[in-house]
């Protein structure tokens, strides 16, 4: 869609959660920037805006995943 005011073409989709950074979480198998998982990634530019939006509402759900402690010395003692 092309906005007339300024002339630039616009989607009206919704827009990705990505930030760039990248790196995938090796325990929960998600994007620790964006918190998708790579078949969320991989398929983002065919989901329809209502898959889109699921997975946007599901994201704040995941931050917990991915904070919890993976090593130093409780991890080595067995705690």
């Amino acid at each position: 869609m092309k906005d007339e005011a300024d002339g630039i073409w616009r989607r009206d989709e919704i827009e990705s959660p990505c930030v760039k950074v990248c790196v995938v979480h090796s325990e929960a198998r998600l994007c620790v920037g964006c918190l998708r998982s790579l078949d969320e990634i991989a398929g983002w530019s065919r989901m329809t805006p209502e898959q889109r939006r699921a997975v946007m509402a599901d994201l704040p759900a995941r931050r917990p995943l991915l904070a919890q402690r993976r090593g130093g010395r409780a991890g080595r003692v067995g705690r």
